[in-house]
């Protein structure tokens, strides 16, 4: 038996017992709903009656927090061999952590504009558990992993390419949606930087833009080396390329140091899941999307370099300095638990920064637990890619490390956690790698079957 044949193939999720166990609601048509939700709605729009609740996709996370306790309750069986999940540990660890802070921020008594903010910071811990533990513990083969990454793949594309439209009229393009009757939009006009248009496509600000592109980017690299997976062998491979090639036009023309510096990060993070084959690929094409861009817009190579060259004076980097400076004083209080999530508001200071601003909203305990929950999603998919036979989970799951990697060097530069799309896609991301490590482990079975299988037949 051939490993690359895969005549072991698992069976497709909703033939499984697992979360969802009907033939059409299953994990990665719940998820797929929700990155729709995440990218495609933009991420400043809520529904007006509800407030800073409304927003489709925190509404969304939080059905499926119920539905995966509620698919919890009623499981019978399971249909893969349970493994240790790192990410399951450090969420929980994470979450009792914010737990803790917010029953302690409630004992001190706070002003009233701080409430609000904490219990809808909660929500939202709360939401993104629930994307998490259904991508966790839902996502249960190669081919649903597989259409999920590739569903993230085009959306990266599509946020690309709106971004690039917005670039070069200078518009919105989305001003229709406050139009729409029980729809709230905030801060829908776009922002510019040395005559430049600074796109935001669906984001609700630049760098949240900017870490959805260059978060997505080793993805999209990872399903077009692979030629969308098994599934899509046969599919014309230059679709894929294409969406790298808009993901990495739209972040050399973000016009922001944070995304440029995350594009580099990307493609780093990105070369072990590269075949040697295809590095020359990456390169030349980069070069050459580089030399276009400017060839194309006359002064971005100039506005590029100035925003290096003059970094050091920079407000937004003097900014970031000063924000590690003044750490030990915001957590002089409190410096194991912090301040309370969400309750560190702008008014008091404005960190540029979400691991510091993590340390003094959930301090010590808290910033460890969400590193712990980065480390680990890390840990398992590069778990997943170093023991699966299989040469395209291998490359799914470098992809996915590649992925958290640079979304978590991208939260250095802004407080990625205070925005829908670029926390939701972390925590969707990091949900697809403990699920990585579930068929991983399958993999390593069909491998010990086969060989039996192998063995067997001849000693017949």
């Amino acid at each position: 038996m051939s490993l690359t044949d895969r005549e072991s193939q698992p069976v497709p999720a909703r033939r499984h017992r697992t979360a969802g166990g009907g033939r059409a609601l299953t994990a990665g048509t719940m998820l797929a709903v929700y990155l729709v939700l995440l990218v495609a709605i933009p991420s400043n729009l809520t529904i007006t009656a509800l407030g800073g609740f409304g927003r489709p996709s925190v509404l969304w996370g939080l059905l499926l927090l119920f539905w995966w306790l509620l698919t919890r309750l009623q499981m019978r069986a399971v249909d893969a061999v349970p493994v240790t999940q790192p990410v399951r540990i450090a969420l929980i660890a994470l979450v009792v952590i914010v737990l803790v802070c917010f029953a302690s921020l409630m004992l001190r008594g706070q002003p009233a504009d701080q409430i609000s903010p904490a219990i809808t910071a909660l929500l939202r811990l709360a939401s993104w558990s629930g994307v998490l533990l259904v991508a966790m513990d839902g996502i249960r083969t190669h081919d649903d992993a597989a259409r999920i990454v590739r569903a993230l793949a085009i959306a990266g594309g599509g946020v690309a390419a709106l971004g690039l439209a917005q670039f070069i009229t200078g518009q919105s393009l989305l001003d229709w949606v406050s139009s729409i009757p029980g729809i709230s939009v905030d801060g829908a006009s776009v922002a510019t930087r040395s005559a430049f248009t600074r796109a935001s496509a669906t984001a609700a600000h630049p760098l949240e833009y900017g870490t959805a592109l260059v978060g997505l980017l080793p993805i999209a690299i990872g399903t077009a080396v692979a030629r969308g997976f098994p599934e899509r062998r046969q599919t014309r491979p230059w679709i894929w390329w294409t969406i790298v090639g808009l993901i990495m036009a739209a972040a050399l023309l973000s016009v922001s140091r944070s995304a440029i510096l995350g594009l580099a990060v990307a493609l780093v993070a990105s070369l072990p899941a590269i075949p040697q084959a295809y590095r020359w690929l990456i390169g030349v094409g980069g070069a050459i999307v580089t030399a276009v861009v400017i060839v194309v817009v006359p002064g971005m190579l100039g506005t590029v370099v100035s925003l290096f060259a003059g970094a050091s004076d920079d407000p937004s980097t003097q900014s970031r300095s000063d924000a590690v400076a003044r750490v030990p004083e915001f957590i002089a209080t409190s410096p194991w638990i912090g301040q309370g999530f969400g309750t560190f508001l702008p008014r008091y200071y404005i960190f540029d920064n979400q691991w510091v601003l993590l340390t003094v909203e959930i301090g010590i305990l808290g910033v460890l637990a969400f590193a712990a929950v980065v480390a680990s999603a890390f840990g398992s998919a590069a778990w997943a890619a170093r023991v699966s036979p299989f040469e395209d989970t291998k490359a799914m799951g470098r992809s996915l490390a590649a992925s958290v990697l640079t979304i978590a060097v991208l939260f250095v530069f802004f407080d990625g956690l205070s925005f829908p799309i670029s926390g939701g896609l972390l925590f969707l991301i990091v949900g697809l790698t403990a699920a990585m490590r579930t068929i991983a482990a399958a993999d390593i079975g069909i491998r010990a079957s086969a060989e039996r299988l192998s063995t067997f037949a001849e000693s017949d």
